[in-house]
């Protein structure tokens, strides 16, 4: 019996009250273990990814949902499992046609596992569009507060040139991402 449903699980994606995902998370996983689910819920999923903030001069790295208000569960949907995913505080319904419970295509799920999984490994990668000529706010340094236009940048170290001007005379800078912010 448990061969045969763990060969009929399938991805599907619950939709939740956004900022809610870990408690609907949380909830999710108690009632697997007080109902005894786990032979029909196997995972519980809230696709995260890291973010990097610098407060005080110091570089934070912070989760942030990569779908917010959205928990992928893989699932063998039979009897009431549906109805008491539904009824979970904070769950909004299914991802689907009418909010019916309607499996992920497996490249599909391949493709957000592997995002979740790429995301989780590149630890100090950081996709910051920067475009020329924006005007940016220094962060981080001696030159903190001041503010300059970026000339040049270098994506493969992760730098930009800026020029501020210090005493009233244009000045080229040379900063990585996490010393400036978009003005």
């Amino acid at each position: 019996m448990t061969e045969e449903i763990s060969n009929a699980k399938k991805w599907y994606v619950l939709r939740a009250v956004s900022g809610k995902e870990k408690k609907v998370k949380d909830y999710i996983d108690s009632e697997i273990v007080h109902h005894g689910f786990s032979d029909y819920i196997s995972q519980v999923l809230i696709p995260t990814e890291k973010v990097y903030q610098i407060r005080n001069g110091k570089k934070i790295s912070k989760e942030r949902s990569y779908f917010p208000g959205y928990i992928m569960i893989e699932a063998y949907m039979i009897g009431e499992i549906p109805h008491i995913l539904k009824n979970i505080p904070g769950v909004i319904g299914f991802l689907g046609d009418k909010g019916q419970p309607i499996p992920l295509r497996l490249a599909e799920v391949n493709r957000i596992l592997g995002k979740v999984d790429e995301l989780s490994e590149s630890d100090a990668e950081l996709n910051i569009p920067f475009i020329l000529g924006e005007s940016v706010k220094v962060i981080d340094g001696p030159f903190n507060s001041f503010t300059g236009t970026i000339e040049e940048i270098n994506e493969e170290k992760k730098k930009l040139t800026v020029m501020v001007k210090i005493f009233g005379r244009k000045t080229p800078l040379e900063l990585n991402y996490m010393q400036v912010e978009k003005e």
